[in-house]
């Protein structure tokens, strides 16, 4: 039975229990010797973990361990750039005789994905474009079986089990009452947009059926979802006899939603449903990103520093605490 969860890790000096690997890796260190670097993750979180000076009888062991696996360590509790950190000073992987609960160490998302694939599904039928319609009622069919436990990303925002498809709702449930205030906008196009943007990440990224990812695809290396996606889009679109303007305008919004070029995205949004895309989904994955600090900090509190938020540490109010009770 798991004992101690990455949430709750606090100022414990040492530690054993079991983890699930999310990466793995045998570096060398500056000094010339190498180190494990291991990232670490349960249900309720993810941290890093280091074990320094390996002696070479531990390689072949290491060489072992893969993402995904189950691993008992031993380890210091530390802190790095204002983040835990842990120590390891041993590590094995886990058995059968173990006798682990694997849902203890599948970080998902809060939804069932079932129910998460019904809501997008329902709202792709919605779209009153029959070309849209079309396409992004096929796109969801065609990949229904990964969509259901792929992750949106290797270890940032909605990096969990089913965690494309909780990216996708949230945002088309903010589409929706941003589209109800700006009424000019096609709730069409927008929907499309946030149906289609992402999809191709289950081809960029490597995961097993736990959402676990441990890498890129090849392709995912050389031309990234975005590119990837154009790609697909622009075939499915060609055959179903889109029209030259709509089609350009869905492969834009794919296209820029990254906004710009060191993210990706080789053109910024040239029209308002492309640039709303942008936005709705930084909107998405900044609110995941402080929902998950806020969930591991005290009220009162400063959460650990979030380098995917330019290293800020997120406050957690009391009041909402107090009002609440």
């Amino acid at each position: 039975m798991k004992d101690i969860y990455i949430a709750t890790i606090g100022d414990e000096k040492e530690i054993s229990d079991f983890f699930m690997v999310k990466m793995i890796a045998v570096k060398m260190g500056s000094n010339k010797k190498q180190y494990l670097d291991v990232l670490l993750s349960d249900m309720t979180g993810e941290i890093t973990g280091k074990k320094w000076d390996l002696a070479d009888e531990e390689l072949e062991g290491l060489s072992r361990i893969e993402a995904g696996d189950l691993v008992k360590i031993k380890a210091q509790v530390t802190e790095w750039n204002g983040q835990k950190q842990l120590k390891i000073t041993r590590i094995r992987k886990g058995q059968k005789e173990d006798l682990q609960d694997i849902k203890d160490y599948i970080k998902a998302a809060p939804e069932k994905p079932e129910e998460m694939y019904d809501y997008i599904f329902d709202k792709a039928g919605e779209i009153s474009d029959s070309d849209l319609r079309k396409l992004c009622l096929k796109v969801l069919k065609d990949n229904k079986e990964k969509l259901m436990y792929y992750p949106a990303a290797q270890k940032n925002h909605h990096a969990e089990m089913a965690g494309l498809l909780w990216h996708m709702k949230r945002m088309l449930m903010t589409a929706e009452k941003v589209c109800q205030v700006y009424s000019g906008l096609d709730k069409d196009l927008v929907a499309a947009g946030v149906i289609l943007h992402d999809t191709e990440k289950i081809r960029e990224i490597e995961a097993n059926e736990y959402g676990i990812s441990d890498g890129y695809s090849f392709e995912g290396m050389m031309l990234g979802h975005i590119i990837q996606s154009i790609k697909v889009l622009d075939k499915e679109m060609l055959e179903m006899d889109f029209s030259s303007e709509k089609r350009i305008m869905v492969e834009h919004m794919v296209l820029s939603h990254h906004y710009e070029p060191e993210y990706g995205s080789p053109k910024k949004p040239l029209f308002p449903e492309a640039e709303l895309l942008h936005y709705l989904d930084m909107i998405d994955a900044r609110m995941y990103d402080m929902e998950k600090a806020i969930e591991k900090t005290m009220p009162g509190e400063f959460s650990e520093r979030v380098w995917t938020m330019e290293n800020r540490r997120i406050y957690r109010r009391i009041e909402k605490e107090e009002t609440e009770k």
